[in-house]
């Protein structure tokens, strides 16, 4: 595959423009030059042929070709909720639900959460989102959402959508999904403390279904990807 980068501006027209860290990517670290070959993509589900025509310091400008719409997300649409793990941690998490192809991850403030996410760490978060997808290929972003509360976030997820809870006491996890564009997948997955009573009530009242990861305790991370692999396998199959 070619080199990718990732646009931030919609791409309009011929003309497009590397600029900031993803600029330095290409000339610094790639060592891009004047005449290469390269992919670019705008989370607008497109990919686009370019050739760079300039390089400095702090852009990159380039010549855009042809225009393809190339879909590599998955048939529902994948949203995680997570009480965000430490650390390096979290940039695993991100990495992996990129690629595995999750549409929105929103991190869940709890009560007996170890990392409270702030503005600097959803920044780098972000910033991982767009490396991720440079290296699997997709042309839309995982959105990283503003924090939300375990009750504030069961709320928001439309009950029309398949809501699952994380849960030791749950029941098994379904052999299949609902079918379809337009379908909605959601889980709910507490810190490594738990989720309190309250909180798993909330989400229950809700309309929630509770389910068991199976029988071993899982690192939060892990059950996050556990939930987004079995959800990829089951829409794509």
């Amino acid at each position: 595959m070619s080199q990718r980068f990732f646009v931030a501006s919609p791409i309009h027209g011929d003309q497009a423009e590397l600029t900031s860290t993803e600029a330095q990517h290409a000339s610094k670290v790639m060592r891009c030059r004047v005449g290469d070959q390269v992919t670019l993509f705008d989370d607008s589900g497109a990919e686009f042929s370019a050739e760079i025509t300039h390089i400095d310091r702090t852009k990159v400008r380039l010549q855009v070709g042809e225009r393809r719409p190339v879909d590599r997300e998955l048939p529902v649409r994948l949203t995680l909720g997570v009480a965000l793990p430490k650390g390096d941690r979290q940039r695993w998490l991100v990495e992996k639900g990129v690629e595995l192809g999750v549409a929105r991850l929103v991190p869940l403030i709890t009560e007996r959460g170890v990392a409270q996410p702030s503005a600097k760490a959803l920044d780098r978060l972000r910033r991982a989102v767009v490396e991720a997808s440079k290296q699997c290929g997709r042309n839309r972003l995982m959105q990283i959402a503003e924090p939300a509360s375990v009750a504030d976030y069961c709320r928001m997820v439309p009950r029309e959508s398949c809501r699952f809870l994380a849960s030791p006491g749950g029941r098994p996890w379904p052999a299949e999904l609902p079918r379809g564009t337009g379908s909605e997948v959601a889980a709910c997955i507490g810190p490594e403390g738990g989720l309190t009573a309250e909180e798993e009530a909330a989400a229950v009242g809700q309309a929630w279904t509770p389910v068991s990861l199976g029988q071993r305790i899982l690192r939060i991370e892990t059950a996050a990807i556990a939930v987004a692999a079995v959800v990829a396998v089951q829409a794509d199959s």
